[in-house]
């Protein structure tokens, strides 16, 4: 479609204000999964009812980064109960699959496990964490709930901007790496006359309405033991994977403990491993020996940088799913340790091997409501569209977590029958003194632990409102001692930081560092909202 415009154009920066409201709030990346979500607190329903209806219409509107195949994890405040509740709806490997299965199978791209495919797929667990979140805490039924998206994707919505933008650059990479048969579907699906869409472009997908009917009608039953998983058994064993019904029939997602550590006077919450939520808590655990009294010093900088380094450089080495960690996770918090790795930050940029503790492609939304609920939560096909692989019929796109297993079975991370993978997407949640604050959240990676502790130090440290706590320039450590940081960072800043040893680089890219949402209930009740400036994000409240 032609615009009279360049609808991805900005000569001038924006400037945002965060939003207030009483009734509720939903903030998203999609205008149109806010308004979802906001249509369930409309129909009487809470905060968790919102979060559903939401994260189902981001399957429809932002296909590029989810899909009704991904992986979720959420973090809920319960009003009733005080208390908040940790999901992990990540899914296990096959239980066909194993180091010895895929090398065989030369299934593998040079000892490693490949990124499209039917082998780096692994049990999606969306529609569970859907099903648990409803049967839980909902008002609403799970067909109430997932109804917008069901209309979005059968009626149809207009692509947006940013959403153009990702689609185009899937389509390329596709082209050039997934060929064969296998991804039929996904060219069938996404790009129905050869293309990819463009903003203002109409998009349907009448088979993923289908499907959302019928995980709405049925609990979730319908992917999991019904027609829906039978369908995808019958494409992975068409095309050489290793999912099966029985992987599927067998899977529950798990409600955890959060973990947290205390950084400044606040209560930092995250999932714990087989999420690398435990990374940003690591990072906080070690900044916390320090006083920050400025924003834009070169010292907060570094210090930010090198703690990000010791704690990925940890996580690395130890997390994996829980069940199959050398050590109890806890002991990576353990306040000791914290001060112990801030003892040997330098002054000068290091590239630092894991320490030794005492024993012992994404989207992100929040909502709250007005009785005092509140959800962080995020689901991911892993990056992009994810395995490339979408399943005869249904619209769903598979994710591709399993990619980050190691073929090595002396690392951590190696691929197991039923063992679930190291996981980049986080949701996080703020308390001070045990009470809500409220949820935060950065979707992108390996990004997304290094945008929580921005975010969280942005809030705590420096004392910006929500939305300038995400609109503020943001770095992020890729390996060793290189640093990426936006065109908006301090080129002074990045002078200073490189005569400390950093390698700082700009990138143009404003989508890598990530896309976060932010909520704060004030003790008034009154809630607060920041939302991503740097993709099409949108709060709904009333």
């Amino acid at each position: 479609m032609n615009t009279p415009f360049d609808p991805v154009y900005q000569p001038y920066p924006s400037q945002r204000y965060p939003l207030y409201a009483r009734g509720g709030m939903v903030n998203c990346s999609s205008p149109q999964a806010s308004a979802a979500g906001l249509e369930a607190l409309r129909k009487g329903g809470n905060a968790m009812d919102a979060a559903v209806a939401a994260a189902a219409a981001l399957t429809v509107v932002e296909p590029s980064a989810n899909g009704i195949g991904s992986d979720a994890f959420a973090l809920v405040w319960s009003a009733k109960d005080q208390q908040l509740y940790g999901l992990n709806a990540s899914g296990p490997a096959p239980m066909a699959a194993s180091i010895e299965a895929v090398l065989a199978d030369g299934n593998d791209e040079n000892g490693k496990m490949p990124t499209y495919g039917w082998t780096p797929v692994t049990v999606p667990g969306a529609p569970m964490a859907w099903a648990e979140l409803s049967k839980r805490f909902g008002r609403l039924s799970l067909s109430e709930t997932v109804a917008p998206a069901v209309r979005y994707a059968r009626e149809g919505y207009p692509c947006s901007p940013n959403l153009a933008v990702m689609w185009k650059r899937a389509f390329e990479k596709y082209q050039e790496t997934c060929t064969g048969p296998v991804f039929d579907e996904w060219y069938r699906t996404f790009t129905p006359e050869g293309k990819p869409y463009e903003a203002g472009d109409l998009i349907c997908l009448p088979h993923h309405a289908d499907t959302l009917e019928a995980i709405g009608e049925t609990n979730a039953a319908a992917f999991y033991t019904g027609e829906i998983a039978r369908k995808i058994d019958a494409d992975s064993k068409r095309f050489g994977g290793y999912l099966r019904y029985e992987d599927l029939a067998a899977y529950q997602a798990k409600w955890v403990e959060p973990i947290s550590v205390d950084y400044h006077g606040y209560q930092v919450c995250e999932i714990p491993p087989n999420g690398q939520g435990i990374v940003a808590l690591m990072a906080l655990n070690i900044l916390k020996e320090f006083a920050f009294p400025e924003k834009e010093n070169v010292l907060t900088y570094h210090r930010q940088l090198e703690a990000m380094k010791m704690a990925f450089a940890d996580a690395f080495h130890y997390v994996t799913d829980p069940d199959h960690m050398e050590l109890d996770y806890h002991c990576l918090l353990d306040p000791s340790y914290g001060a112990q790795r801030a003892a040997e930050m330098g002054q000068t940029a290091q590239v630092y091997t894991h320490g030794i503790p005492p024993k012992s492609g994404t989207v992100y939304l929040c909502c709250a409501d007005g009785e005092g609920n509140m959800v962080s939560y995020i689901q991911s096909n892993y990056m992009g569209f994810g395995s490339g692989v979408v399943v005869t019929g249904t619209g769903v796109s598979l994710q591709n977590r399993g990619h980050d297993f190691s073929l090595n079975a002396k690392d951590a991370n190696s691929l197991q029958p039923g063992k679930r993978s190291y996981h980049t997407i986080i949701p996080g949640f703020l308390l001070k003194d045990g009470r809500p604050v409220g949820p935060l959240g950065v979707m992108g990676g390996y990004m997304q632990p290094q945008g929580h502790v921005q975010v969280v130090m942005n809030y705590v440290d420096f004392h910006l409102d929500p939305q300038q706590a995400l609109d503020a320039p943001r770095w992020q450590w890729m390996r060793d001692n290189t640093v990426t940081v936006e065109t908006r960072f301090s080129m002074e800043m990045a002078r200073k930081l490189q005569r400390l040893g950093h390698n700082i680089r700009a990138d143009l890219s404003t989508p890598s560092f990530g896309r976060g949402q932010m909520i704060v209930r004030l003790d008034n009740g009154v809630l607060v909202g920041g939302t991503e400036s740097r993709t099409d994000s949108n709060i709904a409240c009333f």
